[in-house]
């Protein structure tokens, strides 16, 4: 147990890099946040000597602290998704507008949807009316006519 008292500054920046390293192979954001901590207590033991017990509660301390603190901040501040429909194709064409290739009769009919056609669900209207996709049920458009 004596190099559990005799830690140096350099002792501590290699846990802190070896933390780091770590998180590169098993990413979850928690092993950077105890490499963050041991790199402090390294950079304060370099300034000011500090006993091996306080360097240890402060590295317990740190460790607790800035995983906390980091849960909080993303639980206030979540990450905005830049393609929120990216899996869900027919979300993503809610208020695309398109022109029925097949008439819709008794609320069924068909639209090209750039290189593939969708079954849509609207009042009657003849093929080749402009049409606005409103929802989606499933693999189905719901459509209104375009004013």
């Amino acid at each position: 147990m004596d190099w559990f008292q005799t830690m140096t500054p350099v002792h501590w920046l290699i846990a802190g890099v070896v933390l780091f390293i770590l998180e590169v192979f098993a990413p979850g954001a928690f092993f950077i946040w105890l490499g963050v901590a041991a790199a402090v207590v390294g950079a304060l033991l370099a300034i000011v000597p500090i006993s091996w017990q306080v360097q240890w509660l402060l590295f317990c301390v740190l460790s607790i602290g800035t995983v906390v603190g980091w849960r909080a901040y993303k639980n206030r501040f979540p990450d905005k998704d830049p393609y929120p429909n990216l899996n869900q194709r027919g979300q993503s064409l809610i208020g695309r507008r398109f022109t029925l290739s097949e008439a819709i009769v008794d609320e069924r009919g068909k639209v090209n949807v750039d290189d593939s056609i969708w079954k849509v669900r609207g009042p009657d209207m003849p093929a080749g009316t402009a049409v606005v996709v409103r929802e989606v049920e499933g693999t189905l458009l719901v459509v209104e006519a375009v004013d």
